[in-house]
C-alpha cells in the first residue's frame, strides 16, 4: 500500500508579532486578536489553565517518570513550566521557531535556561531530523496563525519523531479536529508508529490530543509489555474511559496527582 500523500510545503509570509494581553489576573498570548495560544494566571504562573494543556499531561499515564522531555513550540510556556516544576528528574528541551515568542519568556514566567531546561531557537523539522533516541516524551504543539504547519504533519516528520524517541517513549501530537488535513496526518502517524496510536475521546474539545507509542524493535513474549504499550492498548479500546466527561475528569486528576508534593505515578 502506498504511503499517505504528503502535504505540500508552500512558502509562508512573515508572521505578525505575537500579542500579549493582561486583564486582571489573566495574561494571554495571541497570534491574532482573540486567538488565544496560551493563557497564564499571574497569581499561579505554573498552573495549567487551558483544557488542552491538561490533556497533553496525560502522557504521564504512559511514561510516569520521563528522564528527557522534548517539546515543539514554546508559546507562553505553560507546559514547559509545569514539567519543569513537577518532573524534577527530567531534562527538558523546548524547540521554538520564532525569536519574538522566545523574547516573551519573562512575561510568562518561563524559567531561565539551566542544566535541565533549555529553549532552543530552531526549526523543529531540522532539529528532529538529527535527533536520535534522545527523548522519553515528545510533545508536538507548534502552531502558527494558520494552525498546525504542514511540515509538522508529514510522514517524514513523524518518522523523525519516532527516531527521536527511546523505546517505550510517547509522542503527543496536538491537532485540531476540524483541520482538513486531520485524516491524512492520523494515517501517517499510524503508519510511522505501526498503528500504536490512541486518544481520549474529546478530552480537550477541538484540540485532538493523539498519543503514539514507540515499541521496542523486538518484544519478548515471556515478558510483560512495556507500560506505555499496555496503556496505549487500554486507551484505544474505548478511547479512554468511554465518556467525554470522565475523560476530562481524568485529565484534571492526572494534573492534580502530578502536583501532589509526596506522590508520583509508579
Amino acid at each position: 500500500m502506498p504511503p499517505p500523500t504528503e502535504p505540500s510545503r508552500p512558502p509562508t509570509p512573515p508572521p505578525s508579532p505575537p500579542l500579549v494581553h493582561t486583564r486582571g489576573d489573566r495574561r494571554t498570548l495571541e497570534f491574532m486578536p482573540g486567538d488565544v495560544q496560551s493563557e497564564m494566571r499571574l497569581s499561579r504562573p505554573q498552573a495549567l489553565v487551558l483544557a488542552y494543556c491538561r490533556a497533553i499531561m496525560c502522557f504521564a499515564l504512559f511514561v510516569p517518570r520521563p528522564r528527557a522531555i522534548v517539546m515543539v513550540g514554546l508559546g507562553g510556556g505553560s507546559l514547559a513550566k509545569f514539567c519543569y516544576r513537577h518532573f524534577p528528574q527530567a531534562r527538558i528541551t523546548v524547540i521554538e521557531l520564532r525569536a519574538d515568542v522566545i523574547a516573551l519568556r519573562e512575561q510568562f514566567c518561563v524559567p531561565p535556561d539551566d542544566e535541565r531546561f533549555t529553549v532552543v531557537h530552531a526549526d523543529a523539522v531540522d532539529w528532529l531530523a538529527g535527533a536520535r533516541a534522545c527523548a522519553d516524551v515528545l510533545v508536538v504543539d507548534g502552531f502558527d496563525t494558520a494552525g498546525l504547519p504542514p511540515a509538522l504533519g508529514t510522514a517524514r516528520f513523524y518518522g523523525d519523531c519516532r527516531g527521536a524517541l527511546r523505546d517505550g517513549g510517547v509522542l503527543v501530537a496536538n491537532i485540531f479536529s476540524y483541520d482538513p488535513r486531520y485524516a491524512g496526518m492520523l494515517a501517517r502517524l499510524r503508519l510511522m508508529f505501526n498503528d500504536r496510536v490512541c486518544w481520549f475521546e474529546r478530552m480537550a474539545g477541538n484540540n485532538h490530543i493523539l498519543f503514539a507509542v514507540k515499541a521496542p524493535a523486538r518484544l519478548d513474549a515471556a515478558r510483560p509489555l512495556p507500560r506505555a504499550l499496555r496503556m496505549q492498548r487500554w486507551v484505544a479500546r474505548r478511547r479512554g474511559l468511554g465518556s467525554i466527561a470522565l475523560n476530562r475528569l481524568l485529565a484534571r486528576a492526572v494534573v492534580a496527582w502530578l502536583q501532589h508534593p509526596f506522590k508520583r505515578f509508579k
